[in-house]
């Protein structure tokens, strides 16, 4: 089991990768990240367009610029406070539509719910420190530390597809479990890793949930 010192943050001073989803998506070797995967049916089309909307003004207005360029575009032209106020803003607003338990909700279910969380502690020590996590009705949120050599991307992509299989097998279908896209954000420091430990504790109570609702792991 992880202890909070098995942690690294993210170091300005190298290398740092970053793609374009519906959010920035920052990657750097060895480092700490929460990450957020939601069920394909989590986020009401309704509510993503509206989103996605108020995303695109809020660049427009920083950037001063109205015209059609793709959001990302204008992203790479805002200031590093800019950048912070944008990710944490534009994430807490979807994290809030994701606490209203949308769609179908089968994480709720304890056989579901103990899928995702022994997946998420399979290699808990051989590819990466695992840290708090909370597996909610329609979402999952976590702190992970990725031993050098180990991506973000494939990894995650490796958690989802064996808890889709997994999970379908116990319901019976064949259906498509998680949306293609995961929600991460680089961890800076030990405050910041924190104020996520924090975040993930709550997370039940402020969505209303009963103990029986959700599964949370919590290191020291």
């Amino acid at each position: 089991m992880a202890h909070i010192t098995d942690f690294n943050y993210f170091d300005p001073s190298q290398e740092l990768t970053v793609t374009y989803g519906n959010l920035p998506h920052w990657e750097q070797p060895g480092a700490t990240y929460f990450i957020t995967f939601r069920t394909n049916d989590s986020l009401p089309t309704s509510a993503m367009k509206l989103w996605e909307r108020e995303r695109d003004q809020w660049l427009a207005r920083q950037t001063k610029d109205h015209s059609p360029a793709s959001w990302h575009d204008k992203y790479k032209r805002l200031n590093n406070s800019q950048r912070q106020i944008f990710n944490r803003e534009f994430r807490h607003k979807l994290e809030s539509i994701l606490d209203d338990s949308h769609g179908d909700c089968i994480l709720r279910h304890p056989a579901h719910a103990t899928v995702v969380a022994d997946s998420l502690h399979h290699f808990d020590g051989d590819r990466y420190a695992l840290g708090d996590f909370i597996v909610m009705p329609n979402h999952a949120h976590l702190l992970v530390c990725f031993y050098i050599g180990i991506r973000l991307r494939e990894q995650c992509y490796q958690w989802k597809h064996f808890m889709a299989s997994a999970i379908n097998r116990i319901r019976g279908v064949k259906e498509t479990i998680w949306q293609t896209e995961s929600f991460d954000h680089l961890v800076r420091d030990l405050e910041h890793f924190r104020t996520f430990q924090q975040y993930i504790r709550t997370n039940p109570s402020k969505a209303g949930l009963k103990e029986n609702e959700y599964h949370l792991h919590t290191i020291d």
